[in-house]
């Protein structure tokens, strides 16, 4: 899992990270997701349609992903299957003005 600044973070310090209104992208693909499990609580946004996403109409957001859209000032944590697309996922977000 990354958050900001590159870092990772366990599944408990995640688990901590909700209780604090954290949104939790999962950016693997949706086959994955039907295969290996949906993490609760978190929104799934296959990498290749992430910076899309995030760059969408709120309203277009919600009704595509059923989820408020994130505020560029939101507390994100990315996630994936080894982490290397949750990285790309933190890079992308970044470049697109997300703190």
């Amino acid at each position: 899992l990354c958050a900001g600044g590159e870092r990772s973070v366990s599944y408990e310090e995640l688990k901590d990270l909700k209780k604090n209104n954290v949104i939790h992208i999962d950016v693997r693909e949706r086959w994955e997701i039907d295969r290996y499990g949906k993490i609760p609580a978190s929104v799934n946004i296959p990498l290749n349609e992430l910076v899309e996403a995030l760059q969408m109409n709120p309203t277009d957001f919600k009704e595509q992903y059923n989820q408020k859209m994130p505020a560029k000032s939101d507390h994100v944590v990315f996630s994936c299957f080894a982490g290397t697309r949750s990285k790309q996922a933190l890079n992308f977000a970044t470049s697109l003005g997300f703190s």
